[in-house]
């Protein structure tokens, strides 16, 4: 018997819409989205499929450097953006790629980034996103200083930011959501829980029930959905927006999904530790074959459609990595007069040492 002073958390239930096989079974969850907002939700998933496969290609092929692959988390990543404004900002890991492209960052950029460009991180004045962090978690802290400056500044806007299960363990996740919780910021922290941080499981992270329950330590609103129905996951991204838009404050939304590819393109091998078993139970879940079964049903979608959606994603990469690779290489002198408006003397002498070595 728990003990009357013991913090008691009871067990959740992931938010679902639609089933494995397409069907509604939380009809009163359905985001409030119209028919032509449910295409593109197809399309941008279709398109985010066909681009990840072509990306593991240029991979392979050397045309790009680190990549990190995305198939099995266009739920997450597709149906959290879609409901965003375009003056929300978005802090992304180094998986997020297709957010903050949706979001308004060319794809020949994105492109340049793999690549180690420094182009590749001159986002656009209009584009509202910090280029992909590196560092485990350190987005949470970027997204609660973000939202802090809404906040301050009496701005309706929301900061977005995205971690995988592996980077719940790290502090800075915890000091993001503990000041976000003091403060009662305009913060939506999502955790895209794949069951793997790189190769160990969620089992040996953690011996909290979930990342959702993490979220009471903090002081703030922990939901947990099903990460392969980009319906929850859009209804649980619209709600936290709406409440962090009304000075409700941050919202943890733990994802459960799965990521059918491996952990990026720089030798990890997911077959030494999960099992074709799990695996192909996952693949019934598809998040493209649930939406794709809704939308059929509806006579909103049609196979001919969806090969239109996927040519068009080739010939877009195919595009864009044409640009990214026409762009003049990058040097160190380069590099060095990007990074301020005025460059500091020990910079100018080591830019000039490079001069006199040839380098342009």
């Amino acid at each position: 018997m728990s003990k009357p002073y013991e913090v008691q958390v009871s067990k959740i239930q992931p938010l679902s819409v639609l089933a494995a096989d397409g069907t509604i079974v939380n009809q009163e969850e359905m985001p409030n989205l119209s028919d032509d907002q449910l295409r593109e939700l197809m399309r941008r998933m279709v398109f985010t499929r066909t681009w990840d496969q072509r990306a593991v290609n240029l991979t392979r092929q050397g045309r790009l450097g680190f990549f990190a692959p995305v198939s099995g988390q266009e739920a997450t990543m597709i149906g959290s953006e879609f409901v965003l404004n375009k003056n929300d900002f978005i802090c992304p890991g180094y998986r997020d790629m297709p957010q903050i492209v949706w979001h308004g960052l060319p794809l020949y950029q994105a492109f340049l980034y793999s690549r180690g460009h420094q182009h590749g991180g001159q986002i656009p004045q209009d584009v509202h996103v910090l280029m992909p962090q590196i560092i485990i978690g350190a987005q949470y802290l970027h997204a609660m200083g973000v939202a802090m400056a809404f906040k301050k500044r009496g701005e309706q806007r929301v900061a977005i930011t995205y971690t995988g299960d592996g980077g719940s363990s790290e502090g800075d996740f915890y000091e993001a959501m503990n000041f976000a919780g003091a403060f009662k910021l305009p913060a939506i922290f999502m955790v895209q829980n794949n069951g793997y941080a790189i190769t160990t499981p969620f089992a040996k992270q953690t011996a909290a029930e979930s990342v959702a329950h993490k979220a009471v330590a903090a002081g703030i609103r922990g939901v947990q959905v099903d990460g392969m129905d980009v319906l929850a996951v859009t209804k649980a991204v619209q709600d936290a927006a709406e409440r962090a838009r009304n000075g409700e404050g941050a919202t943890l939304i733990e994802a459960l999904t799965y990521r059918f590819l491996p952990h990026s393109m720089s030798g990890d091998d997911p077959s030494k530790y999960r099992t074709k078993e799990e695996t192909a139970e996952w693949e019934l879940k598809d998040p493209l074959h649930r939406l794709r079964v809704l939308l059929t049903s509806k006579g909103l979608w049609t196979e001919e459609e969806e090969n239109q959606v996927i040519e068009e994603a080739k010939a877009t990469v195919a595009e864009h990595i044409k640009k990214a690779e026409e762009i003049e290489k990058m040097t160190v002198p380069g590099l060095i007069d990007s990074m301020f408006e005025t460059t500091p003397q020990h910079l100018e002498e080591q830019k000039a040492e490079f001069l006199g070595k040839g380098e342009k």
